[in-house]
């Protein structure tokens, strides 16, 4: 189910100063999303690529309240892999499937108390 290592995303309470130490580091800013929680509180996610482009992405967030390191796997089919892993007793799922701009994403948390945010088509 799982393919690959999408990206390790970061919390930042100082988006500038994470973004220059990890630009001075070699990285370069690939993407970034602005957006806005329900309550009306603005946040950003930038998406960072390493020199090497076959590697994963790191990404940094500034969500005010998602403050733990995220690891997003790769997935072909959220939803698919949502209803088999539904099925296990050891996955507890903290967001259902939702749509993003480029396909879905869900979060479970495993029995050991690792978090995996899936996302894919």
């Amino acid at each position: 189910m799982f393919e690959r290592l999408d990206c390790v995303c970061l919390h930042t309470d100082d988006l500038g100063k994470s973004l220059d130490f990890l630009l001075g580091m070699g990285m370069t800013e690939a993407w970034r999303l602005d957006r806005v929680l329900d309550d009306g509180r603005p946040w950003t996610l930038v998406g960072l690529d390493f020199p090497d482009r076959t590697s994963s992405q790191l990404v940094l967030s500034t969500h005010p309240d998602r403050r733990d390191i995220e690891v997003e796997i790769r997935v072909k089919d959220v939803g698919k892999t949502y209803d088999v892993l539904s099925k296990r007793g050891d996955v507890e799922w903290l967001a259902e499937p939702f749509a993003i701009e480029q396909g879905h994403v869900a979060v479970m948390k495993a029995d050991d108390g690792n978090i995996f945010v899936l996302i894919g088509g």
